[in-house]
């Protein structure tokens, strides 16, 4: 499943190739599974509306929408462009949204930016053409991916209940896990608490803070939660900074493969050396995950 790297690399390019664009046509196909709201309801509230942005909110990527009056737009039959919209094409947007749409990659799930004749993939569950001649496409093999559209007229904007991974301030980060019965992995996974971190990266962030997974998040010594913090965070931004992870289906906006993966210390390493001490990894199951981690190196 994409995690905080790969949803924050996938919002960061569709931003930057979408913003100040406007959805002309939207599709959306018969599997009633990636469909939060229904489809003919997204349909209705998409098109027509302006691209104010894109930004990452734990897991989901959401997209801010607005709707106002456009200059000219380009006729159908006039040549797509994979770069930024021409000039004349977009509308100035206003400082906020009155519309959102929300992706949810799930398991395999991807959020493309294309050309309206590009090949179309086998699970291709929404195609927006957009003003500039360009198109966005989910595509979800699995068909765990939600998506959502918001009418902020209607209620309430998106927002998570776990804080966000990037940004969090030490005391706030200590007391997430005060008193907490259960494993510091388990609670890294807890959406509730930190919003955004999956798998890979609690393992790689354990490791790297040098904490055994099973311990029990409540007893960690302050000193260690900050040491926690402070990698995690370290690990989320070197993750970003490289495409996320590929270790299966995902690819960012331009279909391009992340290469954290690389780097993994622990990750999907079982039986390999540590890279620090040269002890085998470890590989066993916590909160119903594959946990890696160096017996030696991590306490």
């Amino acid at each position: 499943m994409p995690e905080l790297p790969e949803v924050e690399t996938i919002a960061r390019g569709v931003n930057e190739r979408l913003r100040g664009d406007r959805i002309v046509e939207a599709w959306f196909g018969g599997h009633r599974e990636p469909f939060k709201t229904p489809p003919a309801r997204q349909a209705a509230g998409l098109e027509g509306r302006v691209f104010l942005g894109a930004h990452r909110m734990g897991k989901h990527i959401v997209c801010d929408l607005g709707e106002r009056e456009l200059r000219p737009l380009p006729r159908r039959g006039s040549q797509p462009s994979t770069g930024r919209p021409k000039s004349g094409v977009t509308a100035q947007p206003p400082v906020h949204p009155d519309a959102q749409w929300i992706v949810h990659l799930g398991m395999t799930g991807r959020l493309l930016v294309t050309v309206p004749d590009a090949p179309v993939e086998a699970h291709t569950h929404a195609r927006l053409l957009l003003a500039s001649g360009r198109e966005m496409r989910f595509v979800d093999p699995r068909r765990f991916g939600r998506l959502e559209f918001r009418d902020l007229g209607r209620g309430a904007a998106f927002s998570t209940t776990g804080a966000e991974p990037l940004t969090i301030a030490a005391e706030e980060f200590a007391s997430l896990f005060r008193g907490r019965r259960l494993s510091i992995k388990a609670a890294l996974l807890n959406q509730g608490l930190l919003a955004g971190v999956g798998n890979i990266y609690a393992d790689e962030s354990l490791f790297h803070a040098g904490i055994r997974p099973r311990r029990r998040a409540g007893r960690l010594t302050r000193n260690e939660l900050e040491r926690l913090r402070v990698e995690l965070r370290a690990v989320l931004e070197h993750a970003i900074r490289l495409g996320g992870s590929s270790v299966s289906d995902y690819v960012d906006a331009d279909g391009e493969r992340g290469f954290f993966q690389l780097e993994h210390c622990v990750y999907m390493r079982t039986g390999l050396p540590c890279p620090r001490c040269q002890t085998s990894i470890r590989r066993v199951m916590l909160a119903g995950r594959g946990t890696h981690y160096c017996p030696r190196c991590q306490r």
